[in-house]
């Protein structure tokens, strides 16, 4: 059974530990898809320049290079050295897909989808053999009735699970709806119509409203 695991990982005995010592108002948003052998990671806070020098200083960086910039933050592709607890291998040597990942306040929080439970517990043994000291803050599983409870269906959830992981969702897209619905075998036309009925089932549900209040009230009249 499929199930979701939020982990806190302090960043120090990381990688990026000394990104964060160096300076501390950092914060990092990783890439999902970066054409390289290492890590993209989106790095803010301080400037430019500070950011530059910690990469430039830190042990544990193998290398480093700026792949683009956003307004007042930077995607570098980074490599650690070998010797490096790089957590986000060990989740991918575990079986685990990384939903989102980033980090602020010197602490790593990863959103990670494994296939069963015992990879999850797979990988929180490997993490706390690096030392790294993980906390696993929500742990559950995706059931049919995850789906009823957000007002999904199924067809919808397992939608929207692959828009994300093919990027959809990401600025700039890294697919387009076209792309999107040859992988999923069905038109350009369903597939809009699909999402569309996915976002007002989940707006409705975590909004806690009914469906009427979801129509929008008539304009008042001159």
């Amino acid at each position: 059974m499929t199930s979701i695991a939020d982990i806190e990982i302090p960043a120090e005995g990381t990688g990026a530990g000394e990104l964060f010592e160096a300076v501390p108002s950092l914060t990092c948003e990783m890439e999902r898809v970066i054409a390289s052998s290492g890590h993209g990671l989106w790095l803010s806070g301080p400037s430019q320049d500070a950011v530059e020098e910690a990469l430039d200083d830190a042990t544990a960086i193998g290398g480093h290079a700026l792949i683009n910039s956003d307004e007042d933050r930077w995607l570098y592709d980074i490599e650690f050295e070998p010797d490096t607890a790089d957590v986000f291998d060990l989740v991918i040597e575990e079986r685990g897909t990384i939903l989102s990942a980033s980090a602020s306040n010197g602490t790593w929080l990863l959103s990670i989808r494994f296939t069963d439970r015992e990879s999850v517990s797979s990988l929180y043994d490997r993490l706390d053999e690096e030392d790294v000291a993980p906390t696993i803050v929500r742990l559950f599983d995706l059931a049919e009735e995850s789906h009823s409870q957000c007002g999904l269906t199924a067809r919808q959830y397992e939608t929207l699970v692959a828009a994300i992981d093919h990027g959809y969702f990401e600025i700039p897209r890294e697919v387009s709806m076209q792309e999107l619905s040859e992988e999923l075998g069905i038109s350009h036309q369903a597939l809009s119509e699909r999402l569309r009925r996915a976002y007002r089932a989940l707006v409705t549900s975590e909004l806690n409203v009914s469906e009427d209040e979801t129509v929008a009230p008539p304009m008042p009249s001159d």
